[in-house]
């Protein structure tokens, strides 16, 4: 990502970005952009893929779950994907984060974000009241993997405090018939998405592998479930990331380019 020309900044939200040693990073996207700290747990390939992925109406009211710095309700509003957006974020540094990009974006109208747990965001909203609901969750199993020593990246990455059947239960709650369910997680873990998703009658849909390389063992999934859908999957073709020389592959690129305002 390159960073942002802050020169239109308000003088009130720039003196809080050099103050937290934080940056702005521009999203190559309708102008809009992100503002990140390094200290936390900075966005990846991952949130952009799903933002791409998720097949969103333009009037529909969205949730995104574990949204950190806001990176997929911000890119899916920059993208018309949805006309009210919200995110959930236990950590409230993090959460304010978002809600400072969302001003610094001009679009806090239609982009909140909600500094709470996501397993009691049925305490928020009402049971089917959403059209599309996004998550990144974290990818781990609780304490296995290497550990960061900074609790926010720990968080991030490890299901401590929520774990992939509470992301799939509230959603599949706060959904409406034929409402869409998207997320973004490693393979390794498929077999226990795809069964948690049907048990809280999520049908999964459509699914797309990411591999590192072409032939390399993938080491992402994307996949899209329909609320109270018929059994019918389709796996779309493997998206790769990068050449044998190591640049981005034009599919990948597609995601990044920059769309007319």
């Amino acid at each position: 990502m390159m960073t942002k020309d802050v020169n239109p900044l308000e003088d009130i939200l720039l003196e809080n970005i050099l103050l937290k040693n934080e940056r702005i990073d521009d999203l190559l996207c309708n102008g809009f952009c992100l503002i990140q700290n390094p200290s936390y747990f900075c966005f990846g390939m991952d949130a952009v893929l799903l933002a791409n992925f998720v097949k969103a109406k333009k009037s529909g009211r969205c949730i995104d779950f574990c949204s950190g710095n806001g990176i997929i309700p911000i890119l899916m509003r920059a993208k018309d994907k949805g006309s009210k957006f919200y995110g959930i974020e236990i950590q409230k540094e993090v959460s304010d984060m978002a809600k400072r990009s969302a001003q610094l974006n001009k679009c806090s109208d239609t982009v909140e974000f909600i500094n709470a747990d996501v397993k009691k965001v049925r305490e928020l909203f009402s049971h089917d009241s959403f059209d599309t609901v996004t998550v990144n969750p974290p990818y781990i199993n609780g304490d296995d993997g290497l550990h960061s020593e900074l609790s926010a990246l720990n968080i991030a990455r490890h299901e401590i405090l929520i774990n992939l059947e509470d992301c799939v239960r509230e959603g599949a709650f706060l959904l409406k018939q034929g409402g869409t369910f998207a997320m973004v997680h490693k393979p390794f873990r498929l077999p226990e998405i795809i069964s948690v998703m049907k048990k809280y009658k999520l049908e999964p849909k459509r699914m797309q592998l990411v591999e590192p390389k072409r032939g390399k063992e993938a080491n992402m999934v994307l996949i899209e479930g329909i609320k109270g859908g018929r059994p019918m999957l389709k796996l779309l073709p493997t998206l790769t990331v990068y050449n044998d020389d190591g640049s981005y592959t034009k599919e990948l690129l597609r995601y990044y380019e920059e769309m007319p305002s």
